[in-house]
C-alpha cells in the first residue's frame, strides 16, 4: 500500500507529497522551503528517487528543481514545458519505476496546458493520484491564470481532464491536490465550498493509504523529526469516489453548464502570481534564510521618509493602538505573505518591523515562498523605540458604526464577489487590492472601513493612514451587520 505524508503550506492553501513504500520515495509539489521536506524524508528513513512536478505553479516559487539538485535525482516535468534548465521530460502515458513505487503519467490539462497527474501505486492495495491543479475537492483548479482570453478553452480542457481521471481510476483511488485549501488557484467559491467539504464529509476515507500530516516549522530551523508515538491525525483526503458524488466537474453532466458557472465564479487572484510562473521556469534556486540586517531607529524613520515600505507585524489591534507614522500594518498570519505580495510593488525595498526575531523569521519563511527573497533589514515593534511619536485609529465593532457621526463615509474593501451578496447601503466600495491604485476617488472625511472580519479592513486601514486619512478600524464580523439589519446579505 501506497503511504503519503503530507506537508501542507496552510498560509497559500497548498499542501506539497511524499509518497513511499517504506524504502523508497517521490516528492511531489514541493515547496520553496525544503527543510521541511528534508525534515520528513530524514524521520521516515526512505530515499527519494524523484521529484516530481504536476505543472509551473503561478501562486508560489517551487523548491522542486533546487530538491532535486541537492539530492542529485531526476526532476520531473512535462517534456512540453519551455524552461530553461535540465530536467526529465515526461508525457502522458509514460512510467516511471523508484523502488517498488510505479507511476504512470497521465495529461490534465486546464489548469495550464502541460499540467500532469501522477497516479502512483505499488502493487499492494489501490493507486494514490497526484492532481496538483487538476481535480480538487469538490471543485477544480482555477483555468484563467495561464490567459484570461484562454479561459473558457481552458475550462473545457479541465472539465474534460476531470472526467478522463474518473472514467480511468477506481473509486478507492486516493486524491491528492496539491492545491484546494484557502488557494486563490482554487476556482471560485466551488473550490472553497469543496476544500470544506472535504474535511468534514463522513464519506471521505482515509483507507487508501496511510497518512500523516506534518505541519510547517514557525521559525528558520528546520522542523524537529515527528515522534512516531504521537504522529499527526491524518488530514482530510478523499478517493475517486467521493469526488464521483460530489466534485462540480464529476456531477454536472453539461460541460458548456459547468463552464458558465466556473467562469462566472472566478475571482480575483493576488498580484504576485504574474511573476510567479517566470521565476518557476528559470529554476529558483536556494533562497537566503540567514536573518536580515538589523535596523536602527533612526534607519527606519529615513527609510519611511523616503517612501520604502516598512511593514509592522504586530497583530492589528497592537498595530491601532500605536505605530510609527508610514509604516504599513499587516498582521502576520495565515494571510499575511498572500496580502502583502498583492499589494507590494514587485521589487520593492521591504524591512520588517516585528516584536521578536522569531516573528521576523515567520515572516521571512512565508515571503521566499513567494520569491520575496532579499528583506533590505527588520527593526523593533513601537514601544521599544525611544523618542519615536506613535499615530493610532480607534478600532470599532460594527454596532460602533451604526452610531457614527453624520456625514462620516463607510468603506467596503470586500471582492466584488463578496459585495455582491449583500452590503451597507450607502458605503463605499473599493476592493482592497485596487485600493493604492483609487486613493484619489475616496469620498473626504473620516473613513469607516470594513471587510467581512477584520483582517483586509485593518490593512486597507494602515495604507489609509500612511497616506493621510482619518481612518477607523472596523474589526469585526459582518455576520453581525447582517444580523443587526445594518447590511443587506
Amino acid at each position: 500500500m501506497v503511504e503519503v505524508e503530507v506537508i501542507p503550506t496552510e498560509e497559500l492553501g497548498n499542501r506539497s507529497y511524499i509518497a513511499h513504500d517504506g524504502s523508497s520515495a517521490v516528492v511531489i509539489d514541493p515547496q520553496r522551503d525544503l527543510d521541511r521536506v528534508e525534515a520528513v524524508l530524514s524521520w521516515l528513513g526512505v530515499t527519494c528517487g524523484l521529484v516530481m512536478e504536476t505543472h509551473i505553479h503561478n501562486d508560489y516559487v517551487t523548491g522542486g528543481y533546487e530538491l532535486a539538485r541537492r539530492l542529485g535525482v531526476p526532476y520531473v516535468l512535462s517534456a512540453d514545458e519551455d524552461v530553461s534548465f535540465g530536467r526529465h521530460g515526461v508525457r502522458d502515458g509514460q512510467r516511471l519505476a523508484v523502488g517498488r513505487l510505479t507511476v504512470q503519467v497521465t495529461a490534465t490539462p486546464g489548469h495550464t496546458d502541460n499540467h500532469l497527474s501522477y497516479v502512483i501505486s505499488d502493487g499492494d492495495g489501490p493507486p494514490v493520484v497526484f492532481t496538483g491543479g487538476s481535480l480538487l475537492y469538490g471543485s477544480v483548479g482555477r483555468t484563467d491564470l495561464v490567459d484570461p482570453a484562454r479561459t473558457e478553452e481552458l475550462t473545457r480542457a479541465q472539465y474534460r481532464s476531470a472526467h478522463r481521471l474518473a472514467d480511468a481510476l477506481p473509486d478507492d483511488t486516493g486524491v491528492y491536490p496539491t492545491h484546494g485549501f484557502g488557494s486563490f488557484c482554487s476556482s471560485g467559491s466551488a473550490g472553497s465550498a469543496g476544500a470544506g467539504a472535504a474535511a468534514s464529509a463522513g464519506a471521505v476515507s482515509h483507507a487508501h493509504a496511510h497518512v500523516h500530516s506534518h505541519a510547517p516549522s514557525p521559525s528558520l530551523s528546520p522542523d524537529p523529526a515527528p515522534d512516531p508515538a504521537t504522529a499527526p491525525a491524518a488530514p482530510p483526503s478523499a478517493t475517486i469516489g467521493d469526488e464521483r458524488a460530489r466534485n462540480a466537474a464529476l456531477t454536472e453532466p453539461d460541460e458548456d453548464v459547468f463552464v458558465a458557472r466556473l467562469v462566472a465564479g472566478l475571482t480575483a487572484y493576488p498580484a504576485y502570481y504574474a511573476h510567479m510562473a517566470a521565476l518557476n521556469r528559470q529554476g529558483p534556486g536556494v533562497p537566503d534564510l540567514a536573518p536580515p540586517a538589523r535596523v536602527d531607529a533612526h534607519e527606519l524613520a529615513k527609510r519611511i521618509a523616503d517612501g520604502e515600505w516598512v511593514v509592522d507585524l504586530r497583530d492589528r489591534t497592537a498595530y491601532a493602538a500605536g505605530h510609527l507614522a508610514g509604516t504599513v500594518g499587516i498582521e502576520l498570519g495565515r494571510q499575511f505573505a498572500t496580502y502583502l505580495g498583492w499589494l507590494l510593488p514587485w521589487g520593492s525595498q521591504l524591512t520588517l518591523i516585528g516584536e521578536t526575531p522569531e516573528q521576523v523569521a515567520d515572516a521571512q519563511r512565508q515571503l521566499i515562498r513567494i520569491g520575496v527573497d532579499l528583506l533590505a533589514g527588520a527593526g523593533t515593534a513601537p514601544g521599544t523605540l525611544p523618542g519615536e511619536a506613535l499615530r493610532s485609529y480607534p478600532r470599532v465593532r460594527f454596532a460602533d458604526l451604526a452610531v457614527r457621526p453624520e456625514g462620516e463615509p463607510v468603506m467596503d474593501v470586500r471582492r466584488d464577489d463578496e459585495r455582491a451578496q449583500g452590503h451597507i447601503p450607502g458605503s463605499t466600495h473599493v476592493p482592497l487590492h485596487s485600493l493604492l491604485d483609487r486613493l484619489a476617488e475616496l469620498p473626504a472625511g473620516r473613513l469607516w472601513v470594513h471587510c467581512a472580519g477584520g483582517f483586509r479592513a485593518s490593512i486597507a486601514a494602515a495604507l489609509l493612514d500612511r497616506a493621510g486619512r482619518q481612518v477607523v478600524l472596523v474589526d469585526d464580523d459582518y455576520a453581525k451587520a447582517v444580523e443587526t439589519g445594518l447590511a443587506t446579505g
